[in-house]
């Protein structure tokens, strides 16, 4: 049984790897690591957080498949992810340009952290710290009886 779930174990850790098939790799080993490099800076428009390299999904076929029309076109990596840009929008890149349309996007984490901080010295300082006060005969008197 633990062979079992060791085989199973290891078939979804490298399901990834079989998403590309040998009829879309390149013949030059260069070429093929540049478009594995282009690759996995694009995301899955199906899939949304994966790589088009570990989709099987159609279209992430057909986005690596113009991956590899463009390198070998003899365009460089980056004419490659502006041409998928310009074609899908600034959403397939897993990780988007530092740019005004994605300034929300960049700046959201750190307004949230900022406001989080904020409010935490707001709540501290509300908070009033009341003074410890002794007890009185009385309470002590009670006290000593009930733990008696």
């Amino acid at each position: 049984m633990r062979k079992l779930l060791a085989i199973l174990a290891f078939l979804v850790a490298v399901s990834p790897a079989f998403a590309l098939t040998p009829d879309e790799q390149l013949k030059d080993p260069a070429l093929e690591t540049r478009a594995r490099v282009i690759s996995a800076q694009l995301r899955c428009l199906v899939c949304q957080n994966q790589s088009i390299d570990d989709s099987e999904a159609p279209l992430a076929k057909d986005l690596r498949t113009l991956v590899r029309e463009q390198i070998s076109a003899g365009k460089t990596n980056d004419q490659v992810l502006d041409y998928v840009v310009e074609r899908y929008g600034q959403y397939v890149l897993l990780k988007p340009r530092f740019e005004p349309e994605t300034l929300i996007l960049w700046g959201t984490p750190f307004a949230v952290l900022l406001i989080a901080g904020a409010a935490m010295i707001l709540r501290r300082k509300r908070a009033s710290v009341v003074p410890e006060t002794p007890l009185s005969e009385a309470e002590k008197r009670a006290l000593e009886r009930a733990m008696q």
